[in-house]
């Protein structure tokens, strides 16, 4: 029992780390990837202790310098704010978020001393509606930041939040149901197991074989979800502020900021367990590598497993990077456009991919 409790731990402590770890280095990456694109330095030093340890390329500043500044601001709440919606509002933001990542493995399964260790925190057999239930819980965090702090343009970013997020999660999760209909169940570790096989011996079985559309329109859905741009009507930097934070301070501030760089990693978590293999290497098996062909070469199990890892973080990293450079590349949508979007394109295009999907696999046996 105890040791349970704490092989459960460990592994809440894991994934959390990796979380949060991947959301405080994204904003080291959209500084400079941001520089790069507009052809500037961007992030470049901060001289600390009068300049005896230079530390290059801006980290310093932005992965402690900045935090630090964040969290010891004054919290400052506006005149006729509610003080416990105002308090509950950041957390209400980022805590559906966190515990999102519980149903998404990181790996398959570490073998200490003859006991099996399933490398996912939640081991859930219905992994995907935990996840689309936990996504449809943050909205909660946006609207009660607008409505508590009684300013207009708070109030404004939040409906504006609320109806865009409420919008994009129908196509999120219909992009969803051609992966479940593919696969044949809602579990999670299941999906990335069943991605382990190959096609024709060769082509890795991956969920983008089968379901290009319906990444596209999960992915799409999901930037959408985290409200940045070319979908951040809800903060419109240069309409309203921050929109429905703009009210907000100090840590508080640091805590919506810090939601919106970890729903990036939870749908580069979620698109790289459905659809890009999850921990999974082409050939690699739990004893080493199958190539085709019949060759074969044997690993120690904790290789394999540090590799299954290495690779998860990899692709999450790299759909995390990819999601920057649409944040700064394209340009905003109109409220309009950007509700047509949701509507008349990806929600009809949702359903097609489920009807089709369901015909070929009738048709298919």
């Amino acid at each position: 029992m105890w040791a349970d409790a704490a092989i459960a731990a460990v592994k809440s402590l894991v994934m959390l780390l990796l979380a949060l770890n991947l959301t405080v280095l994204l904003l080291w990456v959209e500084r400079k990837g941001s520089a790069l694109i507009q052809d500037r330095i961007g992030a470049n030093r901060a001289n600390i202790f009068g300049g005896i340890l230079p530390f290059n390329l801006g980290i310093v500043n932005t992965l402690i310098a900045d935090p630090i500044k964040m969290f010891t601001k004054e919290d400052v709440i506006p005149a006729g704010a509610d003080k416990l919606l105002h308090f509950f509002g950041p957390f209400l933001a980022v805590f559906p978020v966190l515990v999102t990542f519980a149903a998404v493995p990181f790996g398959d399964v570490l073998v200490i001393g003859g006991r099996e260790i399933n490398l996912q925190v939640a081991e859930l057999n219905v992994g995907i509606l935990y996840v689309l239930a936990m996504s449809g819980l943050s909205v909660y965090g946006v609207v009660l930041g607008g409505w508590a702090t009684n300013s207009r343009w708070s109030l404004l970013g939040a409906i504006r939040g609320s109806a865009q997020m409420i919008s994009y999660e129908i196509a999120m999760g219909l992009g969803l149901i051609g992966a479940i209909l593919v696969f044949g169940t809602l579990d999670l570790q299941a999906i990335a197991r069943a991605q382990g096989a190959t096609i024709w011996g060769v082509i890795p079985a991956w969920g983008i074989i089968y379901q290009p559309l319906g990444f596209l329109i999960f992915l799409v859905a999901g930037i959408a979800e985290t409200k940045r741009v070319p979908f951040d009507l809800p903060e419109g930097e240069s309409e309203l502020t921050s929109g429905y934070f703009t009210e907000y301070s100090g840590s508080k501030q640091a805590t919506y900021m810090m939601s919106d760089f970890a729903e990036i990693v939870v749908v580069s978590a979620l698109a790289t367990t459905l659809f890009f293999g999850a921990w999974q290497v082409p050939y690699l098996a739990r004893d080493g590598f199958h190539f085709p062909g019949g060759f074969a070469l044997a690993l120690p199990q904790v290789v394999v497993v540090v590799m299954q890892v290495a690779s998860f973080v990899l692709k999450v990293l790299i759909l995390c990077c990819f999601q920057i450079l649409v944040r700064w590349s394209l340009p905003r949508y109109r409220y309009d456009q950007l509700m047509d979007l949701g509507w008349k394109t990806l929600l009809p295009l949702a359903l097609a991919n489920v009807l089709i999907t369901a015909i070929v696999i009738v048709l298919a046996g």
